[in-house]
């Protein structure tokens, strides 16, 4: 994997929004929603990105989808800036960088079959004509593990887990490189998760993807993800590889996210770490940069020293 190209780097990302006006009409203050991130990411991995709710992993996500504009930094794609791109010059990449959403009940048009809405962007990327689009839709289903005879049925007939298959199926229709996937099994029941993340790896080795994978814990990250980057109050406190992270946590609010799993063995569960211990403690204080600590474990602050 370590000899694999950079596809895409993350420098410096940062997000504000603003939380409010003054009487006149000036921003008072900003919510800095990402604030300073870099990563990257190569060709062919899983990069694990999880955090609390309100951490700005998912920002992160939309801001590499261009689904919001910057406030600061860059995230360049193969090489390419995309922040200054307008939507004429984003077209190629639209297609290279598909995403698959927590909610398949919201991101699945009602109004639409399986047919139309696996097909509708190869219609906008000018991919396959009539028949040889369906069968292109057809044989994309069985890969998410449905059937031919659901192309003309709509999402309402569907299960949670069958409308995110739906999804996924959607997000590949365009054979894309790079896929965001922004919490894509926390709506799902937790006998489908499994499997979810399963067909995502086999599509992963099947069509050479590369994967963004946003999660707020690290029990079906570790399983997925190479590397895992932890989020805190918008910024990266620890990245390394995944069972590294899970072996070794070095950042106080990594060791309190590990400690919220569920744990079975009443034991452990009574030793978990409440994450509000570290919600004003040192772990938010400390300085956002990430000194590498061991070979490929890096960390924000003085842990690990």
């Amino acid at each position: 994997m370590s000899e694999n190209k950079v596809l895409v780097e993350v420098n410096n990302l940062k997000k504000h929004f603003p939380k409010g006006k003054d009487l006149r009409g000036r921003d008072k203050s900003v919510l800095k929603a990402v604030d300073g991130v870099s990563f990257q990411i190569r060709q062919g991995e899983t990069f694990g990105l999880v955090g609390e709710s309100g951490s700005g992993k998912s920002t992160v996500g939309r801001c590499l989808l261009r689904l919001y504009d910057y406030t600061d930094g860059e995230v360049f794609y193969d090489g390419k800036p995309l922040g200054k791109l307008g939507e004429k010059g984003l077209k190629p990449f639209r297609r290279q960088i598909q995403s698959i959403f927590q909610d398949p009940y919201s991101s699945l048009n009602p109004s639409l079959n399986v047919l139309e809405l696996i097909s509708e962007p190869m219609r906008i990327h000018g991919l396959y004509r009539g028949e040889e689009r369906k069968e292109a839709v057809a044989e994309l289903l069985e890969k998410v593990g449905l059937k031919r005879e659901h192309l003309y049925r709509f999402p309402h007939e569907f299960s949670g887990g069958q409308r995110q298959r739906i999804s996924i199926a959607r997000a590949l229709s365009v054979r894309p490189e790079f896929v965001v996937c922004d919490e894509p099994i926390s709506a799902l029941d937790v006998s489908v998760q499994a499997q979810v993340v399963n067909m995502l790896e086999d599509l992963q080795a099947e069509f050479g993807l590369t994967y963004l994978f946003i999660a707020h814990d690290l029990s079906m990250v570790r399983h997925i993800s190479d590397r895992i980057g932890v989020m805190y109050g918008g910024r990266l406190v620890e990245v390394a590889e995944s069972d590294e992270l899970y072996d070794n946590p070095l950042h106080p609010y990594t060791k309190a996210l590990l400690s919220s799993i569920l744990e079975t063995d009443p034991l452990k569960a009574s030793q978990r770490i409440q994450l509000e211990t570290y919600a004003a403690g040192r772990g938010s204080e400390e300085a956002a940069v990430l000194r590498e600590v061991s070979p490929g474990h890096y960390v924000a602050g003085d842990y690990g020293n």
